[in-house]
């Protein structure tokens, strides 16, 4: 029969075998945060309305021949 102090020390070795070799390590926090702040930038883009000068974001344009125009009024009023 083994005694309690191979117990422990078979324990500690099998645990730091695992600890070493099979466990997964956790993706760094700084990783994900410069990920999502690129992202984040990607998303933001503004464009200047050619008719007002306005900074408008491309999600929230209106587009009309190539151009980020910020309102209908002045995508109707770059036609004069």
């Amino acid at each position: 029969m083994l005694s309690l102090p191979k117990l422990l020390v078979i324990a500690l070795v099998l645990g730091a075998i695992y600890y070493f070799f099979f466990r997964t390590p956790k993706p760094k926090p700084d990783q994900n945060n410069t990920t999502k702040k690129n992202q984040d930038k990607i998303e933001d883009a503004m464009s200047e309305c050619p008719s007002c000068g306005t900074f408008v974001s491309v999600d929230d344009s209106f587009i009309k021949n190539g151009q980020y125009f910020c309102s209908k009024n002045c995508m109707n009023d770059s036609k004069k």
